[in-house]
């Protein structure tokens, strides 16, 4: 028989900040799955900064998404009814089809996962594509050798807070992070292992970053752009590597925002400006996996959740992540 679910979709492209009016909650049912289809109950989704993009009607790494239709997102979940041998009902399994409370895939989209190994919320943050994130920027995009110093912006957050301590498994001898206010930058510390922390709403960004790194830093990893892109440009030692990961502090522009004006310092110090895409290192997820579950198990890698209860609250949960009201990874969760 056909479930009711509810599930979220964009009926504006936003101009700037979204807005709740951007997005409508509906009411729909989803049917049985037919051969080689699953239906899934959603226990935990996922709602991430790249999703900012995919709200305007333009080119990009992933499709936009459509008006009027459900959105998608990662999301980890229950089989409830299935027409595979392969993903058999009461699995775990780990997909795409986030933002609603049933989804019915093809049975091939969705990857069963073991519960056991970890609470099933962490495959969409420490163990999943926030966890390969860091690592890939880290060993890939721009290495970690031994004895470097590290500058994370968004240290506080999913992907920033798990890189810090990555990079201190890979070699790193300083670790820096940014945060916004004193709570996060206290926790960037004291919870997930940095050396120092400092504070961008404080302003002065070179001068803090010149304080807590004072020999100057080799590899940063960029989650926020603008003005601390160009912080860790100025305090680039030679031969520097820079893993441009993501920019949220432009998200919401409603104009072109202009780059660094001291990108000519990246020829005299030879510095490396990479940007990537999680996607295009999945090579690396299994050792991943094998490393991170490790270290879990070891107490060697904490992670954080800011959890907002209910599909109903998933929009807020989502202004609030860009707002940057969450430390570690932003959840929603649906369901036990």
């Amino acid at each position: 028989m056909p479930v009711t679910s509810r599930e979220v979709h964009l009926v504006a492209r936003p101009s700037g900040e979204p807005e709740p009016a951007d997005f409508s909650l509906v009411e729909t049912e989803v049917g049985d799955p037919g051969a080689g289809e699953v239906l899934v109950r959603n226990s935990w989704i996922s709602v991430d900064p790249y999703m900012r993009g995919r709200m305007n009607d333009a080119k990009s790494y992933v499709p936009p998404y459509r008006l009027g239709e459900a959105m998608d997102g990662g999301a980890v979940g229950t089989v409830v009814a299935s027409g595979s041998d392969d993903v058999p009902v009461g699995a775990t399994v780990l997909h795409s089809a986030g933002w609603r409370e049933y989804a019915l895939l093809p049975a091939g989209a969705a990857r069963v996962v073991d519960p056991g190994l970890a609470p099933v919320e962490n495959y969409l943050n420490v163990l999943g594509m926030i966890g390969l994130t860091a690592y890939a920027g880290l060993v890939e995009v721009a290495p970690v050798k031994e004895g470097d110093v590290v500058f994370v912006s968004g240290a506080a957050g999913a992907v920033g807070s798990i890189a810090g301590q990555i990079a201190r498994k890979l070699g790193a001898s300083r670790v820096v992070g940014s945060a916004g206010g004193p709570e996060k930058r206290r926790r960037v510390v004291e919870q997930f292992g940095f050396d120092a922390a400092i504070d961008y709403r404080e302003g002065d960004l070179e001068g803090q970053l010149a304080e807590a790194a004072p020999d100057g830093i080799d590899v940063y990893f960029d989650n926020v752009g603008g003005a601390h892109l160009r912080a860790a440009i100025a305090a680039m030692r030679d031969h520097g590597r820079i893993a441009l990961c993501g920019a949220i502090s432009q998200y919401n522009a409603t104009e072109p925002v202009p780059g660094p004006d001291n990108l000519f310092l990246a020829v005299g110090k030879r510095l490396n400006l990479r940007g990537f895409i999680v996607g295009d290192h999945a090579h690396l997820a299994a050792e991943y996996a094998r490393l991170a579950a490790g270290w879990i198990a070891d107490g060697e890698l904490r992670t954080e959740e800011t959890v907002v209860d209910g599909i109903d609250n998933a929009v807020r949960a989502f202004l609030d992540m860009m707002r940057g009201a969450n430390t570690g990874k932003m959840l929603v969760r649906l369901a036990d």
